[in-house]
């Protein structure tokens, strides 16, 4: 899959989760700032994402995500577990 392809993904997560405008969404969103996202919301995103692209995130990995940039790039670099 590639970098585009993630990322057209995950903004659709966030678009559908989040009530967020679809073409307002980028790299550099962050979940907290921007989406005004609690640690609730950021978790099931998670279980989301872990669905999505069949990869396990674990909590530790998912503390430090904090922009969209660096959940694809999470997600690309974990492909190897995905579907």
């Amino acid at each position: 899959m590639t970098r585009a392809e993630i990322f057209d993904k995950i903004a659709d997560i966030i678009a559908d989760r989040f009530e967020a405008d679809r073409d307002a969404i980028n790299e550099q969103l962050n979940f907290k700032q921007d989406l005004d996202a609690d640690s609730i919301d950021f978790v099931e995103f998670v279980l989301e994402l872990e669905d999505t692209f069949g990869a396990e995130i674990s909590d530790e990995d998912a503390e430090k995500l904090n922009t969209i940039g660096e959940v694809v790039d999470y997600i690309e670099g974990h492909q190897k577990e995905s579907k």
